[in-house]
């Protein structure tokens, strides 16, 4: 990344992270509620374009995701029957918008996929800050720490791959810089707000590193699949919603039960 390009990066995160923390800490939790809802629009419309669906199913796909998350969030008991009832929609509709039946599965899976990854890992965010303001901020800052120390660390001292057939950039030592993120934010963000032990929290800090490694290869794999490098260029440096979601989606489920461990 050039000088210019890291400035920008530097920027956005100057302007971006005051805004989140404002709205976790001091705004009742619905304006949170607000956020995540067009964090999981944004993140649905860049994926379904990253495959280049079908317009009536991008429209679909972001309603159906839209409606799926917050039923998640308020109605979890149900979703056998909401999540049974958008795949019978998704289905119908491609059965009769074309009569041909070829390609169909594929013009159909970004949709079905997209809703089981983003709505439905999102909504754990929710249950998160329903613990408290202080546990989605832990989580954030821990994988925000695990995504920074990763790239400077693999930055400046990567050499040997880590999974370069998903994501040639990544290497083994930028994945140990996760680790210490994770682990080492954990300890600091976790005495100051949390009343847990030690171990604890050590266990949570390196876990989160671990599955924010993790995360970040299944998007990849995801754009790798798609042939693209982001998935849009809302954030200038960043990249997309989904770049900047993509381990902390699987980082809030662990900690969601993490928190009934501990």
């Amino acid at each position: 990344m050039s000088l210019q390009g890291h400035k920008k990066r530097v920027i956005v995160a100057l302007i971006a992270l005051p805004l989140l923390i404002l709205v976790i800490v001091k705004l009742p939790p619905y304006f949170f509620l607000g956020l995540l809802t067009l964090i999981n629009i944004v993140a649905m419309w860049e994926f379904l374009r990253m495959y280049k669906t079908l317009r009536i199913f991008i429209v679909l796909g972001v309603g159906l995701s839209t409606v799926i998350f917050l039923f998640n969030c308020f109605y979890w008991e149900f979703a056998i029957y909401y999540y049974s009832i958008s795949f019978l929609i998704i289905t119908l509709i491609r059965l009769f918008i074309k009569k041909e039946p070829n390609n169909s599965l594929m013009e159909i899976s970004p949709v079905i996929v997209g809703i089981l990854y983003i709505p439905t890992l999102l909504a754990f965010h929710w249950f998160i800050r329903q613990e408290g303001w202080q546990w989605i901020l832990y989580l954030y800052a821990m994988v925000w720490a695990a995504d920074s120390f990763a790239y400077y660390i693999g930055k400046g001292f990567g050499k040997r791959k880590l999974y370069p057939e998903v994501s040639p950039k990544k290497t083994w030592a930028g994945a140990y810089g996760s680790l210490i993120g994770g682990v080492s934010t954990s300890l600091l963000v976790g005495y100051l707000l949390l009343n847990k032990p030690l171990i604890s929290l050590f266990l949570i800090g390196l876990s989160i590193g671990f599955i924010s490694i993790l995360g970040d290869l299944i998007e990849s794999m995801f754009k790798r699949d798609a042939g693209i490098k982001d998935s849009s260029f809302i954030f200038p440096e960043h990249g997309g919603v989904l770049d900047k979601i993509d381990a902390m989606l699987f980082a809030g489920v662990l900690l969601y039960f993490g928190i009934r461990l501990m």
